[in-house]
């Protein structure tokens, strides 16, 4: 990145759940980082004490103030000096990528923590019921309230759009991070395609991510499949690979911050997402030239994969369309060598800084607006 720039001072806090271990969470460690960069000033709210990427500014850890257990009055105490925070700090923005789907909470946070704050809602996912309560009315209290609304794709932002009858939505993308490790070395010897990220069946659909690899010819040519992750249905994931039998070519591996090992030495990383917002894995994969096989689920996949130039983009929900897929871009030697070409020229509109000036654009935008 260009050295850091004059600060803008604007003032900013994100509001996040943590920083750690999900694909929003990291995004919100990299928002940081990118603004701080372009010169605003940045604070971070984190309602979990769980920190595991790297973020820049003063970070406000409401969660390290839990204790148990975890009564009302206490919890009330905790808002109220987040309240106290937000009035002494002054921000000029905050931007608020939690996980919004509960009415009591968004009234409160509306009607006491908010209330003298000018707002930017982030949504991460195309199943927005994550990020707005299901009653209308006070998404539109929501809506009415931000001075923008930030959809991570293009399909997310026209869903807000649509459903909500604004046009207070507007498209930032994730951005592609550098790897910072510098070893990249693989200790596997074997040939094999990776999943990277959540283990939760209900959202990333490992019944099919199984039975198409079943399906295809990886196994019986010893190209192996690694899954690395955490989540709530790891025994599920397990019992599923036992049950197929394709656990000697199969494995699970715990999460980890260090990828970039298992990421650069893929033949291709796979997603069988039954839903996403712009998945980070997938850029992650093409910045270091891995190819990507992903099914076409809302949203981001088909905004980021150019179909036979840097992956493969297949319809959904089907076992035979992903085998054949599998199989392709593991023994087709030209289609290989044209999507691992392309890789990462496909996303160079996707680094930091670019994305950084986006939004630091909107931001000051936004301001001399105001």
């Amino acid at each position: 990145m260009a050295s850091k720039q004059p600060s803008t001072q604007i003032k900013v806090c994100l509001v996040a759940i943590s920083l750690g271990r999900g694909g929003a969470e990291r995004s919100t460690a990299l928002l940081s980082r990118m603004l701080r960069e372009k010169g605003f000033q940045v604070s971070i709210v984190i309602l979990n004490d769980v920190v595991g990427y790297p973020y820049e500014g003063k970070l406000f850890n409401l969660g390290a103030l839990k204790t148990k257990p975890d009564t009302l009055s206490k919890r009330l105490a905790r808002f109220k000096k987040l309240k106290t925070f937000f009035k002494e700090e002054e921000f000029d923005y905050i931007i608020d990528t939690r996980s919004r789907g509960s009415v009591a909470k968004e009234l409160f946070y509306l009607h006491y923590l908010y209330k003298e704050q000018r707002i930017i809602y982030v949504v991460h996912s195309f199943n927005i019921s994550q990020y707005f309560p299901k009653q209308q009315w006070i998404v539109q209290k929501m809506i009415d309230k931000a001075e923008a609304v930030i959809g991570v794709s293009k399909a997310i932002s026209k869903k807000i759009n649509t459903t909500y009858n604004t046009q207070k939505t507007v498209t930032i993308y994730n951005p592609s991070e550098p790897f910072s490790e510098t070893e990249a070395a693989s200790s596997f010897s074997e040939k094999y395609i990776l999943y990277l990220g959540r283990i939760e069946e209900k959202v990333k659909n490992f019944t099919l991510l199984l039975e198409g690899y079943k399906a295809s010819k990886l196994s019986g040519n010893n190209v192996h499949l690694k899954i690395v992750g955490d989540g709530p249905d790891v025994d599920f994931v397990q019992h599923k690979i036992d049950e197929m039998s394709i656990s000697e070519t199969v494995t699970l591996y715990p999460f980890t911050s260090a990828i970039l090992p298992y990421v650069k030495n893929a033949l291709y990383l796979t997603l069988t997402s039954r839903y996403e917002g712009f998945p980070m894995v997938l850029i992650e994969a093409l910045s270091v030239g891995t190819p990507v096989i992903s099914v076409d689920c809302k949203s981001g996949p088909d905004e980021i994969i150019i179909n036979q130039k840097n992956g493969l983009l297949i319809e959904n929900h089907s076992v035979e369309a992903l085998a054949e897929a599998m199989n392709r871009l593991a023994f087709d030697t030209e289609l290989y060598k044209t999507c691992k070409t392309n890789a990462q020229d496909s996303i160079s509109h996707l680094k930091m800084d670019a994305i950084g000036e986006q939004w630091a654009n909107l931001l000051n935008n936004k301001q001399t607006r105001s």
